[in-house]
């Protein structure tokens, strides 16, 4: 039996998952990571506590499972997305913390050049929108942070990348610099047309191209590794994708139309738009869907700061319920929100507003108000979110919608996913395999290593999911849904007036 083992390097934490060569879930560890608040707008994780949950976590799923690690056919690699890092390649060591994808502090440099209308320029280059969220400004600011920082990156003495580059750097011991198709085009570096870093960009940001890492397909193989010698011999690194991607790889949209949506502690939203990078919907981004030898789709892609980071809120800071499984049957306990709804712009709104100005909100508050309310509001924001985007894909892009699958934690929670397809009006194909994104990182070694041969293979495995099909009439969905539409317009409209 061949076994594959993914490292799903998230926002909130790392797991280890092994996989059979059948794609059944064998045994997982996780461990979760600081989130570092340094100033108001910035947050930022430790690279090397990240890399030390790394190799933690791949040795207690080796002795949680009981496979024997001589096994192990490979390891795979999928990370959260747009976090960037810049470390010394002679020393190994990090210059500062990796500024996260929840990070404000590249605005500055953002509103730069798009009051330089640039905006057009680098959207037709890249399929993105010039905003903090990706990592190009991030990696602006690490660099320019230090004359010293600055003078070494020159000089050479400097590498950067997203999450991945850097697990790879050192599973590798140093010997490869390296990131695959997915990673890199949300970098905002990346020329989605000739799949290689855009010279003129990188300028734009004061980025030496040089310090970035080499491009790969994800289902080559990246380099070996011993994981710091806790294997007996070196095995390939294969299957290198972004968390969405790979989401979507696990969930099997090979096909245009074809959509899916990661719940994480934010959300992507991602519909297959074929072998052509067209223009997205204002609103939305074109991204590199997937890339393996034989084949490269395209996705128009949608990003949502706070889902399951809304739930976590709920949970850490008010306090209204002890755990996440506790949402659902609060939730349940009232009828409806009663008028209450709930805005979760912690880091301002993604995808399709992308304002980073605007607060978190909770309205429609009054004297009968319970936190059975606020938390139901808190779960119905999430589908409310989800509908934003792919109303936005199905009716603007002119792509028909031919089946949605969904994956990530929350999808346990009965209520949100049966509020998601009436807010869609359309039937939801869940994974049954929470772990969609270390499932298709895992799918893209096993090509990586000739377990199997084409995509067409990875259809035929077999994948147990359930269905959830809608049940509220479509005028009460309408009336919801323009409450929601409501609410996010009041508190747009109200940050305008205080502006003026």
């Amino acid at each position: 039996m061949n076994y594959i083992l993914s490292v799903d390097q998230s926002t909130s934490g790392t797991k280890a998952i092994i996989f059979d060569e059948n794609v059944r879930f064998v045994a997982r560890s996780n461990a979760p990571h600081r989130q570092i608040y340094a100033q108001a707008g910035w947050v930022e994780h430790d690279p090397e506590e990240i890399y030390s949950n790394v190799l933690k976590v791949i040795r207690e799923v080796i002795d949680l499972s009981g496979v024997d690690k001589n096994t192990i056919s490979c390891i795979s690699v999928t990370n959260q997305r747009e976090t960037v890092l810049v470390w010394n390649k002679l020393t190994g060591k990090p210059v500062c913390n990796a500024v996260v994808w929840q990070c404000l502090r590249g605005e500055k440099k953002c509103n730069e050049l798009k009051n330089r209308g640039l905006e057009k320029t680098i959207r037709q280059k890249t399929g993105l929108i010039i905003d903090p969220y990706f990592s190009a400004s991030g990696l602006h600011w690490i660099l320019n942070s230090s004359q010293e920082i600055k003078d070494k990156a020159q000089k050479g003495e400097l590498v950067a990348g997203t999450i991945d580059s850097w697990l790879i750097w050192n599973l590798t011991g140093g010997k490869v610099h390296a990131t695959d198709y997915t990673n890199a085009c949300r970098t905002m570096l990346l020329n989605i047309h000739t799949l290689s870093w855009d010279k003129e960009i990188c300028s734009l940001f004061d980025v030496p191209v040089e310090i970035l890492p080499g491009l790969k397909h994800s289902d080559e193989v990246f380099g070996y590794t011993t994981a710091n010698g806790f294997f007996e011999k070196e095995i390939p690194v294969t299957g290198v994708m972004g968390d969405s991607h790979a989401a979507l790889f696990g969930q099997r949209c090979y096909h245009q139309g074809l959509s899916k949506v990661t719940y994480g502690t934010g959300s992507s939203v991602m519909m297959n738009i074929g072998a052509k990078p067209y223009e997205a919907p204002e609103g939305l981004v074109t991204s590199v869907g997937y890339s393996i030898k034989d084949k490269t789709d395209f996705v128009f892609e949608g990003n949502i700061h706070s889902t399951g980071g809304t739930i976590k809120w709920m949970v850490e800071s008010l306090r209204l319920i002890k755990n996440s499984g506790e949402s659902e049957d609060l939730a349940q306990s009232v009828p409806s929100t009663d008028g209450v709804y709930f805005v979760p712009a912690f880091a301002g709104l993604g995808a399709p507003y992308w304002d980073n100005t605007v607060k978190a909100n909770i309205s429609g508050i009054h004297g009968g108000t319970t936190k059975a309310h606020i938390v139901r509001a808190g779960l119905e924001s999430i589908a409310y979110q989800v509908k934003d985007l792919l109303d936005l894909m199905t009716e603007k892009a002119g792509i028909q919608l031919t089946g949605i699958r969904v994956d990530g934690g929350p999808t346990r929670n009965r209520f949100l996913m049966q509020f998601q397809a009436d807010m869609l009006n359309a039937p939801l194909t869940i994974s049954n395999i929470e772990e969609a994104s270390a499932l298709g990182a895992a799918l893209a070694g096993g090509l990586g290593i000739g377990l199997w041969k084409n995509t067409e293979k990875l259809e035929d495995l077999f994948t147990e999911n359930t269905r959830v099909t809608p049940v509220m009439d479509t005028g009460q969905t309408e009336f919801l849904y323009e409450g929601w539409k409501n609410a996010v317009s009041m508190l747009r409209g109200t940050r305008n007036e205080r502006q003026k």
